[in-house]
């Protein structure tokens, strides 16, 4: 659709956040008439969100600042399934209170995007899941689903095509998130679900059966896949993923993740997530060579902001910056501790960082990593490094 009457979608499409809209006049209509209901779901399958979730969440949020209403969906029942999309093998299967543990521990993000006190809201689709029972879900709902027509989606087609084995407990999955949209449907009259691209068959079946159960239009928005301008996926670093949660990820960590972007996606990352005018990240934008390195700087303190607050976004630029260009060793540089056996024996920082990262994700305390049982140990010596050694001071890429 060339031009959205609604502030809403003229956002997100001035912005690119838009991939596929299942009825864009019908929905533009919706939101330009007055505030209308949208959610996206998330669920709790590690202690923290990642930077492809923030996509969406950048969504929920100027959804809210357009005068709408937000849902955080978690996904405190469909996380005891594990959604097949995208995925080669099975997810594993998780505790009820490994799954209580990781959506106390996502909430906090989402405090920092979302108003609460103002209308959005925050759900569990386990308070509904938990209570279905098996016969009478299958007759009112699952007699709506074809497996015919199951078996052309992606996250059941590939899987099959790389003859993966696909279990009945995952190939529910879809059912219950579509279940999902029409229950917030009935509670919250919820008509928007947005997602990834991946969820777009997910979302379309919540669709068809909200039509089928309630005789109600309901809608789908996604987002386009997050790749950087070299065509590689966004969002994983040399010590693995972009973490939200400042124990997983600090904020000088992913102010340097931002930092060191590739010189073609400034303008793109500055649209997704930041919420500078368009006219400034135009300017910024167009910057060359060396100048182009104020502009990622922007773009990192900016996104940090947003998610650390504005005083660690700038703890974390004037530590790059004492370090990187004054050549000092800053107090506030993330440190890891290990000892000096360890260091005799050759460890590499860089390997000891992912295991710290992936221990503060997973939650473990023990590994069968050397690198994690050495460092599980009394520490003899302190390390102190950088946590990205390619951000440089200069040069139009970091």
């Amino acid at each position: 659709m060339s031009a959205y009457k609604s502030d809403f979608l003229r956002v997100l499409a001035e912005r690119g956040f838009i991939h596929q809209v299942s009825d864009a006049e019908g929905l533009d209509a919706k939101a330009a008439a007055g505030p209308l209901t949208a959610y996206v779901g998330f669920d709790a399958t590690a202690p923290s969100l990642h930077i492809g979730n923030l996509l969406t969440i950048m969504m929920l949020r100027w959804l809210q600042k357009s005068g709408h209403r937000p849902i955080a969906l978690m996904g405190g029942g469909t996380s005891k399934i594990g959604d097949p999309s995208g995925k080669d093998a099975s997810r594993a299967l998780l505790t009820g209170a490994q799954i209580e543990a990781n959506i106390a521990s996502i909430r906090t993000v989402f405090s920092r995007f979302l108003d609460f006190d103002a209308g959005a809201i925050m759900a569990d689709n386990a308070e509904w899941l938990d209570r279905l029972h098996y016969i009478p879900f299958l007759r009112d709902v699952g007699r709506h689903f074809t497996i015919n027509k199951m078996l052309t989606f992606d996250s059941v087609k590939l899987r099959l095509e790389r003859e993966q084995p696909l279990t009945f407990l995952e190939f529910n999955y879809m059912i219950l998130q579509a279940y999902d949209f029409v229950e917030l449907y009935k509670r919250h009259g919820c008509i928007l679900q947005m997602g990834g691209s991946d969820q777009w068959g997910n979302i379309v079946n919540g669709i068809d059966l909200g039509r089928r159960l309630l005789n109600v239009q309901l809608f789908a928005l996604t987002t386009p896949l997050l790749t950087t301008s070299s065509g590689s996926k966004m969002g994983k670093t040399e010590t693995g993923a972009v973490w939200l949660n400042a124990d997983a990820m600090s904020p000088y960590e992913y102010w340097q993740f931002w930092r060191n972007c590739e010189d073609g996606d400034v303008g793109r990352l500055l649209k997704l997530f930041t919420e500078l005018p368009l006219d400034e990240i135009g300017r910024l934008a167009r910057l060359k060579g060396q100048e182009l390195n104020e502009a990622k700087k922007v773009l990192a303190t900016e996104a940090t902001a947003l998610l650390h607050g504005r005083a660690a976004a700038e703890q974390a630029a004037e530590t790059a910056r004492r370090t990187f260009e004054e050549g000092a060793l800053a107090e506030t540089l993330p440190t890891v501790e290990i000892p000096h056996a360890t260091l005799a024996a050759g460890c590499r920082r860089k390997e000891t960082h992912a295991d710290r990262s992936r221990a503060a994700v997973s939650g473990s305390t023990t590994s069968r990593s050397p690198t994690r049982r050495w460092c599980s140990r009394r520490a003899t010596s302190r390390l102190k490094a950088s946590s990205s050694s390619r951000s440089a001071g200069s040069g139009t890429s970091c």
